[in-house]
């Protein structure tokens, strides 16, 4: 079974794997979503089992952040291996929503964070709203991303600027279907496509 952290726990496997990567001479910057880093944000107090990247920052340029590169996944799987807990803990699964693109001022919006060798953006609250919607519109209204979003306390208006940016990830008239569905259940309503 994998482990589930809190915002302390989280903090300080941010801090040890920033130590271990300035050990080995290495600097990354990173940027995560979801809820690791609604969590370390502060925004929602449930236990997580991982951060998920999006992207990395090379050169001032946000890129994809998988494959990871290899350095930073040795990293993260080492200290794994010596902390007894899930090699990914810190993963790229969701990072083709960058190639996808993220919401406009993405990054300008994210707070900023440093942990020795290792800088990490998190989303904004506006921006984890987007990503909540489009992730409670494909695994549903009992799932944790819609546990997330109840959390966040959208207002209206933010709902409707996560839909559109959530109908421009996936335009197809099913997905329209439940995004509609996810929105009535907030309270909301929103035009068809």
């Amino acid at each position: 079974m994998r482990m589930k952290f809190n915002k302390d726990s989280l903090e300080h496997l941010l801090s040890d794997l920033g130590s271990l990567l300035k050990s080995r001479g290495e600097r990354f910057e990173v940027v995560a979503i979801g809820g690791g880093s609604l969590l370390l944000l502060g925004l929602i107090d449930r236990p997580t089992r991982d951060i998920d990247l999006v992207g990395l920052i090379k050169d001032g340029v946000l890129r994809r952040a998988g494959p990871m590169p290899k350095a930073l996944e040795d990293a993260i799987h080492e200290l794994a291996r010596l902390r007894n807990i899930d090699p990914h803990w810190m993963n790229a699964a969701p990072s083709q929503i960058a190639e996808q693109g993220l919401p406009d001022g993405f990054l300008d919006r994210a707070t900023r964070r440093e942990y020795g060798n290792l800088v990490i953006h998190l989303a904004s609250r506006a921006d984890q709203i987007c990503f909540k919607i489009y992730a409670a519109v494909d695994q549903g209204p009992d799932s944790k991303h819609a546990a997330d979003l109840k959390t966040l306390l959208p207002t209206a208006e933010e709902l409707a600027v996560a839909a559109h940016w959530a109908r421009q990830q996936d335009p197809s008239p099913g997905f329209n279907e439940v995004l509609v569905q996810v929105l009535e259940a907030f309270g909301g309503t929103h035009e068809r496509s």
